[in-house]
């Protein structure tokens, strides 16, 4: 068990940001713990939470859209539990500044890289499981608050790619100029950088704008809000149909 008090006082905010407290901290830490740190690390952690995690959310789907054909939800799953989604996830959390790395990692910028922090999610969900006692109900309480508003904003009968692509292809389909996107300002270090974008439309005054630990998801922020204004005022002259 580390003993490091300011690695202490990150795991004892990270309990309270996930919404729960482990009995066993030993497991949060291995559930944190890149190969690369050393030999007790969290891949085994990692696939029985991919395989927890996947479950939880099928059977969610499957209650929520009751109508939907195996191949929507199938992609709505896809979406919800990609590495993307997950690392977007893990930096709402914070686990970034709770990974252990070995001295590659950390140099190579790892506690940001999205690969691993997806895979920490997924650790931490196996973790919480065998923490739990294998009550897996308390399990899918978890995940299902984690996964709320991204629950309530998938939909089966708009295209799952990512908003980027969604908003150029959008404006393609109608013949509309494409999205010009700006970086307004970078913030912090560079190893802790905040981009900070906006980006104009055709037809648009509002400007929309997006934050993100790279410009590139800095400009994905901003292109799904865009998506959010033309779908709350479908009498703008961009239509988003269904398929959009």
């Amino acid at each position: 068990m580390i003993s490091d008090t300011s690695f202490l006082y990150r795991v004892q905010h990270l309990e309270q940001t996930i919404g729960y407290a482990f009995q066993d901290v030993a497991l949060l830490e291995q559930a944190l713990t890149h190969r690369s740190y050393g030999p007790h690390h969290n891949e085994r952690l990692e696939f029985l939470g991919d395989s927890i995690l996947g479950m939880i959310i099928a059977k969610e789907l499957f209650a929520i859209f009751p109508d939907s054909p195996e191949g929507d939800l199938t992609r709505m799953r896809s979406v919800l539990v990609r590495e993307t989604t997950l690392a977007e996830m893990a930096r709402e959390f914070k686990i970034g500044d709770c990974l252990l790395l070995g001295p590659g990692e950390l140099k190579s910028g790892g506690s940001r890289r999205d690969s691993l922090l997806a895979d920490a999610v997924e650790s931490i969900i196996g973790a919480i499981y065998l923490d739990s006692g294998e009550q897996f109900e308390i399990v899918r309480h978890l995940v299902l608050t984690w996964f709320h508003d991204r629950l309530l904003a998938i939909n089966p009968h708009i295209s799952q790619k990512d908003p980027k692509s969604a908003l150029q292809e959008l404006l393609q389909s109608q013949h509309k100029e494409l999205p010009v996107y700006r970086i307004e300002n970078i913030i912090g270090s560079d190893n802790n950088q905040v981009f900070e974008v906006s980006v104009t439309i055709q037809d648009i005054k509002q400007v929309f704008h997006g934050k993100g630990s790279s410009r590139r998801r800095a400009e994905q922020k901003a292109a799904s809000a865009v998506l959010a204004y033309l779908t709350a005022h479908p009498t703008n002259n961009i239509v988003v149909s269904n398929n959009a």
